[in-house]
């Protein structure tokens, strides 16, 4: 039987290639693939869905990237309610005077998704047909699958689904996920959660991250030259309502954060309790110093001593002023 060759071509011949075509001018790319990646409670909700807004009002992202075409969104948003959706929408729209009724997004309302599902994934690809958005948002992927995130193999069908879409549909797609707790800044892809096919697959990844002076976000390019981090802030303005802004200059960044603000963003990179020792090691102070700062922030509710050490209270946490389970600060050791 003969064998039919692959298809080649001299590179000579090769179609030259043409500027790249943006959704978003210089953040990502029209039909572009990627992640919005973060810790907890880094804004990445209300950053997907100012980029959701701006592509389909045709107006700038954070007011700074420009949308040179834009068209309709679809929005699936598993950790938030509709009413909270739109709410979030209204305060935006009206920071930049758009009508939210004029512009084409839409809400997927079913309560799962689950993207290794093929029931689920035709249920999607027939939304796509119907509605031909342009960018397809997905809030966050924990929310829409039950598989291993550490398993390449499994992360990859349901990740060669989504570019399959893509390709299909000429639809970008950016996926909300989060980051390893340990993750810092700088660590680009290897900082999303999970296996490295996450990094392997994306055309453009966002990361955000809390610093001491705003909410810094870092831009990851395949194909161009990142632009610089910039600084955002979540501001509450009337009339308009709650919405994401860039900082109006560029912080310090030679400013030393508060030893507070550092001993609380060491512990919940940690995610558990920590010896006393290991945060005194890892910030480099002074023990009576971090002591102090320690009895503090536990006499405002915002640490607790465990049987492990210390570790960020939760928001519900019952206390008196000064005491925790394992008793005050002031009654125990300096050993932790």
């Amino acid at each position: 039987m003969k064998v039919e060759p692959l298809a080649v071509q001299h590179v000579a011949a090769l179609e030259a290639a043409s500027e790249l075509p943006w959704l978003v001018e210089g953040l990502w790319l029209e039909q572009g693939v990627g992640f919005l990646g973060g810790h907890p409670k880094s804004c990445k909700s209300w950053l997907a869905l100012d980029i959701a807004l701006s592509v389909a009002s045709r107006t700038r992202v954070l007011g700074h990237w420009p949308v040179p075409r834009g068209g309709g969104v679809l929005v699936f948003a598993a950790e938030d309610s509709p009413a909270m959706v739109r709410a979030r929408f209204l305060g935006m729209a009206a920071a930049r005077q758009v009508a939210l009724e004029d512009v084409p997004i839409h809400l997927v309302l079913e309560s799962s998704l689950r993207l290794e599902s093929d029931g689920d994934q035709a249920r999607l690809l027939a939304t796509i047909e119907m509605l031909r958005p342009v960018l397809l948002i997905l809030d966050p992927f924990v929310r829409m699958t039950s598989i291993d995130e550490n398993s390449a193999q499994e992360v990859s069908r349901v990740l060669a689904f989504l570019r399959e879409l893509q390709r299909s549909h000429a639809v970008a797609i950016l996926v909300v996920h989060h980051v390893r707790k340990s993750a810092g800044s700088g660590n680009g892809g290897l900082a999303l959660r999970g296996s490295g096919d996450f990094w392997a697959w994306s055309d453009t990844n966002l990361y955000l991250s809390r610093k001491q002076v705003g909410i810094e976000l870092a831009v990851e390019q395949r194909c161009s030259k990142a632009p610089e981090p910039v600084f955002l802030e979540l501001c509450d303005e009337e009339p308009s309502g709650p919405h994401l802004r860039m900082c109006e200059s560029d912080p310090d960044p030679t400013a030393p954060a508060p030893l507070a603000t550092r001993v609380l963003e060491h512990l919940e990179e940690q995610g558990g309790a920590c010896k006393l020792d290991a945060i005194r090691a890892a910030l480099r102070v002074r023990m009576q110093s971090l002591v102090d700062v320690l009895r503090e922030l536990e006499l405002k509710g915002r640490v607790r001593r465990v049987d492990g050490g210390w570790q960020v209270a939760p928001p519900a946490w019952p206390r008196e002023p000064g005491e925790t389970e394992a008793g005050s600060a002031e009654a125990q050791p300096a050993e932790g």
